[in-house]
């Protein structure tokens, strides 16, 4: 029997020990974003199980959001809307505070970027506790849209992370840790 998708991509991850602190195990995405046949794959098996959810714009999370963001919009024909960090896009903005483990952060994104588009996609590349993915829906929210669901390329499930998004929003992940 053929390898699963996510067996191959789970090859080319690399894991970290102790990054960014003591005691972490880093997934490193970066190797399957340089082999552009697993990284077409991606964008191919994101598409396939996010299609149906009929979104109408791609909102991408600073930064690796950013890549896998631009990149499904493209393989599904649509928009990508960028949600940043404090201070990072011109003109008038909407922002959302969060709490994070240890202190808090803040999310932004561009007054209009939503007009005309209620159904919002959001996307990242690795869904570890949620706090970051929910505060971009919680955005979305002020900014006019509504989520239809979520997409990440890989997901740390013992972390918990889909307990803290909206409930009866769907969750996809091609990898799981």
């Amino acid at each position: 029997m053929a390898e699963s998708l996510e067996q191959q991509l789970r090859a080319l991850v690399r894991d970290v020990p102790d990054f960014p602190k003591p005691g972490i195990l880093f997934r490193d995405l970066t190797p399957v974003m340089r082999d552009p046949q697993a990284w077409k794959q991606v964008m191919e098996g994101m598409q396939q199980s996010l299609a149906g959810l009929q979104p109408e714009v791609i909102v991408g999370i600073e930064a690796r959001g950013f890549i896998v963001g631009t990149s499904l919009a493209m393989t599904m024909g649509l928009g990508f809307v960028p949600v940043r960090k404090p201070g990072k896009l011109p003109g008038p903005i909407t922002a959302v505070d969060y709490a994070l483990e240890y202190g808090s952060d803040r999310l932004e994104i561009q007054e209009g970027a939503l007009s005309g588009c209620q159904r919002v996609l959001v996307v990242d590349d690795l869904l570890a506790t949620g706090g970051t993915a929910a505060a971009c829906a919680e955005l979305v929210s002020r900014a006019g849209g509504a989520v239809c669901g979520y997409g990440f390329v890989a997901e740390l499930t013992a972390l918990g992370g889909r307990s803290k998004l909206p409930g009866g929003v769907p969750v996809e992940s091609l990898i799981h840790y």
